[in-house]
């Protein structure tokens, strides 16, 4: 079997555990929620369909395999954290597609889109329900069973990283009102995916107790890791078709996002070429191939697939000399290249 192949038969592994935890925090906070109101069990209902929708749990995974990395085990106490990682990161999820008004996520409605009622009631609602999640994901952490001193690690480490990458996209929503250099959008960036990564792996790494060195080799490995992700996301969300993507790739042209691809085609662009790249709205279909077609020949979409596959190989190279298991530095090491050779789909 390809190391691929054995990489997706472990999510989906992993994904399997991880929900069947879910369903039964959830059969707990619907209990209660029930004794409250009907309305506000509704909302419930939502939050566990939303989370609950089909596909890989990476954030979740990431933290069983590299406590088991260190552990040789998975027990109840770390699935416990992994249902507070997939509240945490459905909570950020919520809020994010409220923001870049996305309609759907994973084949379903965006949270501000489940309810019929008018735009204030539903926004309001998807901005309190992700609230929620995210105080879900602190319980479930608090409830986890691990010993006190390493749940207070662990709950400062979501309340940073939470800090941090609510920071960044506060950035990313900045840039689309204006142009970022390639160092600014490295700041911002800094503090994305980065900081799910680094929440997620260090997380499986502290409750396992792992060396001090691993801790600060695999903080770097995070940052290299999340650097990679983003950069292929935002070339996904501007070049991808829309039968893979699941939504129309256009969008993020429309909203006038900067991507590190269109942060480098502004710099080359000529002054004619940089007022093409800085439309956004109601764009009509060639004017958004022409604004592709800048990225292309400037080299911008080039110059972000480099930076991506340099952050791949040192995130693989760190992760490599790390005492991690074999197995999960072979999961790592797989999913990184996955990430960054799929960059050659996109053109």
């Amino acid at each position: 079997m390809k190391k691929q192949e054995m990489n997706e038969k472990l999510l989906d592994e992993y994904t399997t555990l991880i929900d069947h935890r879910l369903e039964v925090f959830f059969d707990e906070v619907l209990e209660e929620a029930k004794d409250y109101h009907p309305f506000v069990y509704d909302v419930y209902l939502n939050i566990k369909e939303f989370v609950l929708r089909k596909g890989k749990r990476l954030a979740s995974t990431s933290t069983l395999l590299t406590y088991k990395g260190y552990t040789n085990d998975l027990d109840d106490k770390i699935l416990n954290v992994g249902v507070g990682i997939e509240l945490y990161r459905h909570s950020i999820l919520a809020h994010d597609d409220l923001v870049d008004t996305d309609a759907m996520r994973r084949g379903g409605k965006a949270f501000h889109k489940i309810f019929d009622y008018d735009r204030r009631f539903v926004e309001g609602v998807a901005i309190f329900a992700g609230n929620i999640m995210y105080a879900l994901s602190i319980r479930a952490l608090q409830n986890s069973g691990f010993q006190e001193d390493l749940t207070a690690d662990i709950l400062k480490l979501f309340a940073d990283d939470f800090q941090s990458v609510n920071e960044s996209q506060i950035l990313d929503i900045l840039f689309e009102f204006r142009i970022p250099d390639a160092e600014e959008w490295e700041i911002m960036a800094s503090k994305r995916a980065a900081s799910l990564f680094n929440c997620t792996i260090l997380a499986g790494a502290i409750l396992a107790k792992a060396p001090r060195q691993d801790l600060i080799k695999l903080k770097e490995a995070s940052s290299h890791i999340g650097y990679c992700f983003d950069i292929q996301d935002d070339i996904i969300g501007t070049f991808a078709a829309e039968e893979d993507y699941g939504r129309e790739p256009k969008w993020d042209i429309i909203m006038g996002k900067k991507p590190l691809h269109t942060v480098f085609a502004l710099e080359k662009a000529d002054e004619e070429d940089v007022e093409k790249l800085k439309k956004k709205g109601d764009l009509d279909l060639s004017e958004i191939e022409e604004i592709k077609e800048i990225i292309r020949k400037t080299k911008g979409l080039e110059r972000a697939k480099e930076i991506s596959r340099e952050h791949a190989l040192n995130a693989i190279n760190i992760i490599k000399k790390t005492k991690l298991s074999k197995e999960t530095r072979e999961f790592f090491v797989e999913f990184i290249k996955f990430v960054s050779e799929s960059l050659g789909w996109y053109k």
